[in-house]
């Protein structure tokens, strides 16, 4: 269980990993402790292992800057939540072992606290007492976050096929 960090439509990935830590890209823990600055400057700091990044439409929007979706899961995070995905940052998160969640977080409010069940398909608002459903991910995508991510996947298995998907 964890909490909701509550964020708008469109955030991009220039509001998750700001360009002018660039610098930083090759040092990926000090990048993390910028994660989300432009969009919430106490994110970073405030955010605590297992908790929510909770967005609206459109999330990881912009450039297909692979270190975004990392240093979110770098900073804690469980998972990210939102109604929408830009397409890259989308698979990014699956490519690293992160999970991305198409939902209505219309009824997710900020600090609630939250649970995912992957296989059901279903975040747990305990706050609230509600449960919002999600399509389960297709097998592939959660072996590959089961594995830790597509590399980790690789290692263990040699290839990408998986039996059964």
């Amino acid at each position: 269980m964890g909490r909701a960090w509550k964020f708008g439509d469109n955030i991009s990935t220039d509001l998750i990993a700001p360009g002018r830590f660039y610098h930083l890209r090759s040092n990926l823990p000090e990048l993390a402790k910028h994660v989300l600055e432009d969009a919430r400057p106490e994110f970073a700091s405030g955010v605590k292992p297992g908790d929510f990044v909770v967005g609206g439409r459109n999330f990881g929007k912009g450039s297909s800057r692979e270190h975004a979706p990392v240093i979110i899961k770098l900073a804690g995070t469980r998972a990210v939540l939102a109604r929408s995905f830009a397409r890259i940052f989308y698979r990014n998160c699956i490519n690293i072992g992160l999970p991305a969640i198409v939902v209505d977080t219309d009824r997710i409010a900020e600090g609630d606290d939250l649970d995912v069940d992957l296989e059901k398909g279903i975040v747990h608002d305990r706050t609230k007492g509600i449960d919002l459903t999600f399509p389960p991910l297709p097998a592939v995508m959660a072996r590959i976050l089961e594995e830790g991510g597509l590399v980790e996947y690789i290692k263990h298995h040699g290839d990408l096929v998986i039996a059964g998907a």
